[in-house]
C-alpha cells in the first residue's frame, strides 16, 4: 500500500517538473547592445545572418548568429529612422526611412554603400512598412494622403518603386492610419495578395478588396493594431493595444482561422501593448512590446509572459528556425528555446 502511494507521488512529481519545465522552456538573451540606437527594423535571412535598422541612421549586421555585430551609420542620413529593413543575404538589403523626406534605399556590398532607390518629399508623407514576395517583387505602404493609403510597388529587387495610382488605393476612415512600431503591418498571405492592418481611431485588417474591423481596442490615436502575423491562408493574428498606456491588455489581441471572416480574441492575452508579433511553427507564436515578451504554444488562446525586457520587434529566420528581437537602447535578443 505504501509501495503504491510513494509510486504515485513520484508520478505526480514527475508531472509537476515536466509542466514546470515547459513552462519555463522559451526565455529570451540578450546578445548585443552596443549602441544607442532605437531599433525598429529587424530581417533574419536565415540562422547566422541579421539585420537591424533604426534611429540616427543606424544600421547593424551579424553574419554570425548574433554573437559579432558590426554597426555603421548611413553618411548623409544620420537624422533618418530607419523603420524597416528587408535583406536577402549578407550584401543585400533595403531600408525605409519614415516621413518627409521619405526614403528608401539599397545595399549590394553588404553595407559599406547605399543608393537612394525612393525618395518622396510630398506632404504628409509617412512609411510604415515593407513586404516581399521574393528577391524580386515587393510593396511598401504608407500613411493616407488625401484620405487613401499610399502604396507602391517594386518588381526589380527594389531598384525602382512606383505608386499606385491614388483611385486604386485603400481608402482610409478618419483618425485611421498605420503604426510604424516593427515594419510588420502588412504581409504576403500567397504568392500574389497581401493583408496590412491600420490603427488609430479607426482599426481594420484590409484583404484584397475588403475592409474589416477585427474588434482590437480602437478610438484613440494612440490605440489599433500594429502587427499581423501569417500560418497559413486562412489563419492570422494581429496583436497591438494602446502605446501610452503599456500594460493594458484591453483587446491587443485577436485571431483568425477562417481568412478574417471572424476574429477571436485570445482567453488569456498578452500582458500589455504588443508592438509586433511573429509565427515560429506549430501552435507557436512570439509576440514583444515595451514592457516585456510573451510567448503562446496554443494557436494566441493563452500567452505566458517569459520575458521581463521590452523589445519593439520579433523575427523568424526565412531560412532557418532561429528567432532575434531588437528593441530600444540598441538592444538586440535571442529567443531560447
Amino acid at each position: 500500500m505504501k509501495h503504491n502511494i510513494l509510486i504515485k507521488k513520484l508520478i505526480c512529481l514527475f508531472i509537476l517538473i515536466h509542466l514546470l519545465a515547459e513552462s519555463n522552456a522559451q526565455s529570451v538573451s540578450i546578445i548585443s547592445s552596443n549602441t544607442k540606437a532605437s531599433f525598429r527594423g529587424l530581417s533574419v535571412v536565415d540562422n547566422k545572418t541579421i539585420w537591424v535598422s533604426g534611429s540616427n541612421g543606424t544600421i547593424g549586421k551579424s553574419i554570425d548568429g548574433g554573437t559579432t555585430w558590426k554597426f555603421i551609420t548611413i553618411k548623409g542620413f544620420e537624422k533618418i529612422d530607419f523603420r524597416d529593413i528587408e535583406a536577402f543575404d549578407d550584401m543585400t538589403a533595403i531600408v525605409m526611412g519614415t516621413d518627409v523626406p521619405a526614403y528608401i534605399l539599397k545595399t549590394i556590398d553588404g553595407g559599406t554603400s547605399w543608393d537612394i532607390v525612393f525618395k518622396d518629399t510630398a506632404r504628409g508623407m509617412f512609411l510604415d512598412a515593407m513586404e516581399f514576395w521574393n528577391d524580386q517583387s515587393g510593396i511598401v505602404i504608407g500613411d493616407p494622403i488625401d484620405g487613401r493609403f499610399f502604396i507602391a510597388r517594386t518588381f526589380d529587387g527594389g531598384k525602382n518603386w512606383i505608386p499606385i495610382s491614388y483611385q486604386n488605393r485603400p481608402i482610409a476612415d478618419s483618425g485611421e492610419a498605420c503604426f510604424a512600431s516593427s515594419g510588420t503591418n502588412i504581409k504576403k498571405i500567397n504568392k500574389q495578395e497581401a493583408i496590412f492592418i491600420s490603427g488609430g481611431h479607426h482599426s481594420n485588417c484590409f484583404i484584397k478588396d475588403k475592409k474589416i474591423n477585427t474588434g482590437i481596442i480602437q478610438g484613440k490615436e494612440s490605440t489599433g493594431a500594429n502587427s499581423i502575423a501569417i500560418k497559413n491562408s486562412n489563419t492570422f493574428m494581429i496583436v497591438g493595444g494602446d502605446f501610452n498606456n503599456k500594460d493594458d491588455t484591453t483587446k491587443n489581441c485577436y485571431v483568425t482561422k477562417d481568412g478574417g471572416k471572424t476574429w477571436l480574441s485570445s482567453k488569456t492575452n498578452p500582458n500589455g501593448y504588443r508592438s509586433c508579433v511573429e509565427y515560429l511553427n506549430k501552435k507557436n507564436w512570439i509576440t514583444c512590446g515595451i514592457n516585456g515578451v510573451d510567448y503562446s504554444k496554443d494557436d494566441g488562446l493563452n500567452f505566458t509572459k517569459i520575458s521581463e525586457t521590452g523589445f519593439h520587434v520579433c523575427r523568424k529566420a526565412k531560412k532557418g528556425n532561429a528567432v532575434f528581437l531588437a528593441g530600444g537602447g540598441g538592444r538586440i535578443g535571442k529567443l531560447i528555446k
